[in-house]
């Protein structure tokens, strides 16, 4: 079959890989002349962790894919760094020995350490914490130097076309195939045409399919400087608990009725999540914000919440901050939706919505509909 795939993100680029993997030709539009959205503005983490029950099968799938992938193209950076969420409370400690009893935490890799077994793992933690939470089945890609890697593979294979800087105007079903014109009036036959918008709810996205059941989120996150050790695990902060479903129960009820160590991580719905990128800076973040219009602007509160509790469970002061950067990635309205995938015919898909899940789950998703419409 030959597909056209509009969108140059995570989604659309792994939707193009499991295309081609099964021997599809394809051609992929991108209105930038790079993905510029969620796609290179994440943490790269691809998280087993946290995740629901229900997604919890795919998203192992997802991991696997990942390191399938990263041995066949080294430069998406795959590696199974792990994870330890640093717990400093009574109420955060309750809710780790929770997971780390519950019927899934073998499936997750999880095991709750002692202080000194963390410093064991991950030498740079040298601040105050109780204890920390391990997950071994945690992975990072390199979220700005992946999909350049993957469609230089996807070339490599003679059946792969991007076109940057390109936008698809219009797509029009043909009866047994659509055709996708762009802005520089190329029609584009194809089999099928799979849309991958990302945030991009309005304009092509509404007049293929309308409304359909998604929300846009922003993020905060910042980057520092090479710190000068390795980091040799992604860190998290006992508020992650309260944003993923997969440590829902009475304890993280009980956690949520307490107020965040600081208000500012309350009113600004934050989590801290860091990860070493391989040029050795911290990428750090991050926030939550639900309600539009958005700011324009950062907000430097964040900010400096982020700092001090880095800080205070590296027991030591930050390299330098180099790059902040607000980001904005499309949410299922619907908790038990993972993604959103939507036909505006047999031949036109629309699909989105994965969350802040789409770095982790995008090969597994890309797989997956390509076994739904059976490609």
């Amino acid at each position: 079959m030959r597909l056209v795939i509009i969108g140059g993100g995570i989604l659309g680029t792994a939707h193009a890989l499991a295309a081609i993997d099964r021997g599809h030709e394809v051609v992929q539009l991108e209105r930038e002349p790079e993905a510029r959205g969620a796609t290179v503005r994440n943490f790269g983490l691809v998280w087993v962790s946290g995740r629901a029950p229900g997604e919890l099968d795919l998203t192992l799938r997802s991991r696997e894919l990942w390191e399938e992938i990263g041995g066949r193209v080294a430069g998406v950076g795959f590696r199974p760094t792990g994870s330890i969420t640093l717990v400093r409370t009574a109420a955060e400690l309750a809710v780790a020995e929770s997971a780390a009893r519950s019927d899934t935490a073998a499936a997750r890799g999880l095991q709750l350490l002692e202080p000194d077994a963390v410093r064991a793992l991950n030498p740079a933690l040298r601040g105050e914490f109780l204890a920390g939470l391990h997950c071994s089945r945690d992975a990072a890609v390199e979220s700005r130097r992946a999909l350049p890697a993957l469609r230089a593979h996807m070339a490599a294979t003679g059946r792969y076309t991007f076109h940057a800087g390109t936008e698809a105007r219009s797509v029009a079903d043909t009866g047994s195939g659509a055709v996708v014109t762009d802005d520089q009036d190329r029609r584009h036959a194809a089999d099928l045409v799979l849309h991958c918008p990302g945030a991009a709810h309005s304009g092509l996205t509404r007049e293929l399919v309308g409304q359909i059941p998604v929300r846009r989120v922003r993020l905060q996150m910042m980057q520092t400087a090479p710190l000068d050790e390795p980091l040799t695990t992604a860190i998290a902060d006992g508020d992650s608990f309260r944003y993923y479903p997969g440590f829902a129960g009475a304890e993280v009820d009980a956690l949520n009725r307490e107020q965040s160590q600081a208000a500012t991580a309350a009113e600004h719905r934050m989590q801290l999540l860091c990860v070493q990128r391989l040029h050795g800076g911290l990428t750090i973040g991050d926030t939550h914000e639900y309600t539009e219009p958005f700011a324009f602007d950062v907000d430097e509160a964040p900010y400096d919440h982020l700092r001090a509790v880095t800080e205070t469970l590296l027991g030591r002061a930050l390299p330098p901050v180099v790059r902040r950067w607000a980001g904005v990635y499309s949410q299922s309205v619907d908790p038990a939706a993972i993604v959103t995938r939507a036909p505006a015919s047999e031949h036109i898909w629309v699909i989105t919505g994965p969350g802040g899940r789409g770095m982790t789950l995008g090969p597994a998703l890309g797989a997956q509909t390509a076994d739904l419409l059976n490609l």
